[in-house]
């Protein structure tokens, strides 16, 4: 099974592009995840292209699919989530940016966001930030392409027990991934930057850290990671991460696709979705 891992940015660009870890899923006794080459793409015409490469294939991808239903009631807008897709993302950033520093403005300090389910026992950010990092728009910026490309999303379109299998049909699924979750199962430091002066070799020795871990099987994830020799050195040495988050991407969707219905919580609920890999039962 090809395992896509996509490292997302909503302003890809050569210096910064949308980073695509490639690899193969081999399940058996001691299922392992493959990294076979890692794509760049600096435009979104080489995003739509790639979302359309034939399936099956499953992707984990680094950006939210959807926002909480707290912030979405409260707004009053629409609550099924095909047309929140379509609502959110054909709206234009400022005035998304107007209701959610009104939101954050009526509330008290100290919980200022509105939050899904999953990403408090994730660790991420919440799904609304706009800015460091700006979640909101990696969101405005991807999910209606992906959408609009007919992919599968097994935790917004599909009920338990009907979720679409691994080997069935040519199915192109997406999962919503977020690396940070796994990188700190094995290490709590700080691993990248985008700034250049704060490359350190204390981040490149958490990165090394944390390959060895992947690789060794103790990020609580079922699968393992195999990888050249040349691949190592090239996660370890990208100071920005966009390599390893890539990497970790598809790590924790080859993880999902061992799980029953994906790991997702039987009582998601379809408009917050999940994260692969984030056990249900951390809620």
């Amino acid at each position: 099974m090809r395992v896509f891992g996509i490292d997302f940015t909503s302003a890809p660009r050569p210096a910064k592009p949308i980073t695509v870890a490639v690899g193969r899923l081999i399940a058996g006794p001691s299922p392992v995840y493959a990294l076979e080459s890692v794509r760049e793409l600096t435009t979104f015409t080489a995003f739509e292209a790639f979302l359309r490469e034939p399936g099956p294939w499953v992707g984990g991808f680094d950006l939210p699919f959807g926002q909480p239903r707290s912030l979405i009631e409260h707004e009053g807008w629409p609550d099924a989530w095909p047309a929140f897709v379509r609502f959110y993302c054909g709206h234009p950033r400022e005035r998304l940016r107007e209701r959610f520093r009104a939101w954050c403005d009526s509330r008290p300090p100290g919980d200022k966001f509105a939050w899904r389910r999953a990403d408090k026992p994730a660790g991420s950010s919440p799904a609304m930030r706009w800015t460091n990092p700006p979640v909101a728009w990696m969101m405005h910026a991807g999910i209606e392409r992906m959408l609009a490309a007919g992919l599968v999303f097994p935790a917004h379109q599909h009920p338990a027990g009907r979720r679409p299998r691994l080997g069935t049909g040519r199915h192109r699924i997406a999962l919503e991934a977020y690396p940070g979750f796994t990188a700190r199962q094995i290490c709590r430091g700080s691993y990248k930057s985008d700034a250049a002066a704060q490359q350190t070799p204390a981040r490149a020795g958490n990165r090394r850290l944390i390959v060895s871990g992947l690789v060794s099987g103790t990020a609580g994830l079922a699968p393992k990671l195999t990888l050249s020799t040349h691949w190592r050195r090239k996660l370890v040495a990208d100071g920005g991460g966009d390599l390893l988050d890539a990497v970790i991407c598809g790590l924790q969707a080859a993880h999902a696709c061992l799980q029953p219905g994906y790991g997702l919580p039987r009582d998601l609920d379809p408009l917050e979705g999940w994260i692969a890999s984030v056990p249900a039962g951390e809620t």
